[in-house]
């Protein structure tokens, strides 16, 4: 679903060729899942994806369908790719704009982010997600600091948001 700057729908167009020729700015949600204890859920994007293929990111991170609200969008793929659904909140949007050179690909997103927390079992979907992990903030942390080309770019513009909005 191609948005505008105030994310007022403007058209449609397929996922692939939104991402091509420097990205044409679409609606996107990401989905950050912490447990009681605090742990944030990653999944590593799965080999097959058509972009940042094999890097970490969070719980969840995919487009709504045209006509679809964002928020119902977020919790369908939650149960697609991770087999679960929780209560989630949104708690902010943000802009930005992403290319992988290897790929030749950009993103240019609205990026919608919602927050749940979940303490189940996790049943990925193989054909989206690599594998996933439940991992300590402060080891996180100390992760992206060291290996930060590892991790997705909208994972990496969006996690101190999310914390503060959590704290």
């Amino acid at each position: 679903m191609l948005v505008d700057a105030d994310d007022r729908e403007v058209g449609a167009m397929d996922k692939l060729a939104a991402h091509e020729k420097g990205g044409v700015r679409h609606r996107a949600f990401s989905v950050f899942i912490v447990d009681p204890q605090g742990r944030w859920l990653l999944q590593r994007r799965a080999a097959g994806k058509y972009h940042f293929a094999g890097l970490w990111t969070n719980a969840c991170c995919s487009h709504p369908r045209p006509g679809e609200q964002t928020a119902d969008a977020a919790h369908r793929r939650l149960r697609e790719e991770l087999g679960f659904d929780c209560a989630l909140t949104e708690r902010f949007q943000f802009e930005y704009k992403a290319t992988s050179e290897s790929e030749g690909l950009t993103e240019h997103e609205l990026d919608h982010v919602f927050t749940g927390e979940y303490a189940g079992a996790v049943h990925p979907d193989p054909a989206e997600v690599g594998e996933t992990r439940w991992i300590e903030p402060a080891v996180l942390e100390q992760e992206l600091r060291t290996h930060p080309e590892n991790f997705t770019p909208w994972f990496k513009l969006a996690l101190d948001r999310v914390g503060n909005a959590l704290r």
